[in-house]
């Protein structure tokens, strides 16, 4: 089977536009690349698939390995036969393949391979061939039997038969397929556990098909077991998969004696060792398959944060709240950068109100401030109100903004480098302010797992989710695309083609030499070649450079397309941009040529007729209830607004203004079925909710979205 074959069979995709997706990967091209620019070769394929076909590639490529070093031990072995080369030529299931290899792996010292040096296969083999007495044992070499007693000799040969057992391809198979469809879990809470497990009490006698258990509870149970918190066991019904066993070893004419001493080697080598390696190994299935429903959830999560609503280029005042310490107070220009630090106590335990509203609508007169910026932690809620109740001169819109990763951020060296000479408070209300002028610019500053969208990511892969999280990071970034005289370090590296030490080159060089003016200067940067260049320039903006292009996300590649439809249209290219009308009475199959064709052509088009367009739209600003600071304040029943903060496999939670988040569960988001919350709902959604219940002992709200109009939220 082909690299294509094996990918094709996996995404159902045609072989020849896997093909022509991996020629493109193994070139050197990126995922946003190929999806934005090589839509004709593969089919349009998006960045998600396009992802996919990467990692199966890269797993084909680990199961070929794989393979020929099986091979290659068990021939050094002097076992490979032409029928176990041809079966393990034909696999591509790493199972099957480790299932042919385990009796030939090479492993820790065990019982059976004790007995082996003992002398006493012959022994094991003899037990198998002859079914009908033990009259075979009397013949064993008279030179083991002075080494041992006869019950000694014949358990070592119990330990070979009980290790072959557990090697064999099909008992394997038997019970890996048994364990995978009817396996069930058994969970409970150890006794003396106390409130240390009150967070696992859905799980306390909790039993369910292992096959059938959502990527949550799977890897909640997981974390309950490594917390000492759960214990788990499951059950199958291992007496049928020992009669199974028995079946291929024991011959119907078996003397009762044997009979009994093979049954019992069978039950040891099925509970010591074939049980236990398969219950592992499903485990870890389960384990795995868990682990990319909550990368593909937090994966998907994050998009949306990344290319939430920005406000654009405004002058903030961004608040970081508090009680003790007091409201850290930032000014920003309309570029981010600071003008102004100070503190204010509108709560308590000072409660200088008075003083924190003349110093707040001093600052909004004396930087000309068009909106704030408000953290959404401690205390927040008590500073929102105190802001709304400021008669300002004129409109200035308070936001409340997600500060997850804000902290983290503020300690970092990327904070550090940036504001030397202020400390961490200063840094993080600087963050909260500039992730409402563009939460994209500065969300990249933080790394994505301290974020806080998704469920469980410090218990899956940390490998898998990296990689699934940076390509995230790439994707929105080129979706966007990037102010190539403006952006950070931290925004270029994620810029197709260029990475870290590139991004740190292009801001050294626009330092020294001024900002660009065309595209095409980038290839004055050291060591950025053409190979960077092609990758790269489709995703850098030039706002006001010479060509108008450059604004824009055609490809310099396309560049020549676009002159000669200015010249159909008798305009030049700078014209043609300002006229849509132009643009749209084109007719594009005139420019369709062996390697362009009409999905590029269209694309050209959507950016001629709004070139430089932000794809997000612009953030609004919400007002909670003002009935509610608490969660004491909530009663069943309640009608409120709510902004959606965090989406999981099994609901979303929804921030109502109090310091807990309100779980809507799946089966309460919608009054028609849904699958997955994602399906009606997206992160930093304004919705209405109906309160359900109530638990202030465990901190815990639950909410209902059914029956409730959602429009003019």
């Amino acid at each position: 089977m082909t690299k294509a074959e094996y990918i094709s069979r996996s995404l159902s995709i045609a072989v020849n536009m896997i093909e022509a997706t991996v020629d493109l990967l193994d070139a050197g091209a990126t995922i946003p690349f190929i999806s934005r620019y090589r839509k004709e070769m593969t089919g349009g394929l998006d960045e998600v698939t396009i992802f996919d076909i990467e990692n199966l590639s890269k797993k084909y490529d680990e199961i070929v390995a794989r393979k020929q070093y099986v091979i290659a031990t068990i021939e050094a072995a002097g076992a490979l036969t032409d029928e176990m080369r041809r079966n393990i030529d034909d696999s591509f299931t790493l199972t099957e393949i480790e299932d042919i290899f385990a009796p030939y792996k090479p492993r820790r010292r065990t019982r059976a391979q004790a007995a082996r040096e003992k002398g006493l296969e012959p022994l094991a083999d003899a037990v198998l061939a002859s079914q009908r007495d033990f009259s075979f044992a009397t013949g064993t070499p008279a030179a083991i039997l002075k080494e041992m007693s006869l019950e000694e000799a014949m358990a070592g040969a119990a330990d070979i038969i009980a290790e072959r057992v557990s090697d064999l391809p099909d008992n394997r198979r038997a019970t890996r397929n048994v364990l995978e469809k009817y396996a069930e879990v058994n969970v409970v809470i150890p006794k003396g556990k106390g409130e240390a497990a009150d967070k696992y009490q859905n799980y306390d006698r909790f039993s369910g098909r292992l096959s059938r258990l959502s990527s949550h509870q799977t890897l909640a149970i997981m974390r309950g077991i490594n917390e000492g918190l759960l214990k788990m066991k499951i059950v199958v019904d291992d007496e049928r998969l020992l009669n199974t066993i028995l079946r291929r070893i024991l011959r119907r004419d078996a003397n009762k004696e044997v009979a009994d001493f093979i049954t019992g080697a069978v039950i040891d080598g099925y509970d010591r060792l074939l049980r236990p390696s398969i219950e592992n190994e499903v485990m870890a299935q389960a384990k795995e398959k868990a682990d990319e429903a909550a990368i593909r959830n937090f994966a998907s999560n994050l998009r949306q944060m990344l290319l939430a609503s920005p406000l654009g280029s405004k002058r903030i005042l961004a608040i970081d709240p508090g009680f003790r310490t007091g409201c850290k107070v930032v000014c920003l220009d309309a570029n981010g950068g600071l003008l102004h630090n100070d503190v204010i106590y509108p709560t308590a335990p000072k409660l200088d109100i008075k003083g924190a509203a003349r110093k707040i609508a001093n600052l909004v007169e004396a930087y000309n401030i068009e909106a704030i910026s408000l953290g959404n932690g401690t205390a927040s809620r008590e500073t929102e109100r105190f802001l709304k109740s400021i008669a300002f001169p004129r409109p200035v819109e308070v936001f409340v903004v997600n500060e997850g990763g804000a902290s983290v951020y503020s300690a970092s060296k990327i904070a550090r480098d940036e504001f030397p000479e202020y400390d961490v408070t200063v840094r993080g209300a600087v963050s909260i302010g500039r992730r409402l002028m563009d939460p994209l610019a500065e969300l990249v500053k933080i790394d994505p797992k301290s974020i806080g969208v998704g469920q469980y990511q410090h218990d899956v892969d940390q490998k898998k989710l990296k990689e699934s999280l940076d390509t995230t990071v790439e994707a929105c970034v080129n979706t966007v695309g990037v102010d190539l005289n403006t952006a950070s370090v931290q925004l270029l590296q994620y810029v197709s083609g260029i990475g870290a030490a590139m991004a740190a080159n292009i801001v050294d060089y626009r330092a020294a030499n001024g900002d660009f003016s065309r595209r095409e200067d980038i290839l004055k940067v050291p060591r950025l070649g053409a190979k960077a260049f092609q990758q790269a320039a489709g995703f850098l903006r030039i706002p006001g450079g010479s060509n108008p292009l450059d604004n824009t996300a055609v490809h310099p590649e396309s560049y020549p397309i676009v002159k000669a439809m200015a010249a159909d249209a008798g305009v030049d290219i700078a014209n043609l941009v300002k006229r849509p009308d132009l643009v749209k009475a084109l007719d594009l199959n005139r420019y369709v040529t062996d390697t362009v064709g009409l999905p590029t052509l269209n694309d050209i088009v959507a950016e001629l007729e709004k070139p430089g367009r932000d794809p997000r739209t612009r953030a609004k600003a919400f007002s909670f209830d003002e009935n509610i600071a608490s969660i004491d304040d909530l009663l069943p029943g309640m009608e409120l607004p709510g902004i959606v903060n965090n989406i999981t496999d099994f609901g979303a939670f929804v921030d109502l203004g109090v310091h807990e988040s309100g779980l809507l569960h799946l089966s309460q988001i919608s009054d028609k079925f849904i699958k997955h919350p994602s399906e009606a709902l997206t992160l930093y959604q304004h919705v209405r909710v109906k309160v359900i219940e109530v638990d202030k002992r465990r901190k815990r709200i639950s909410l209902s979205m059914k029956g409730i109009p959602q429009h003019d939220i």
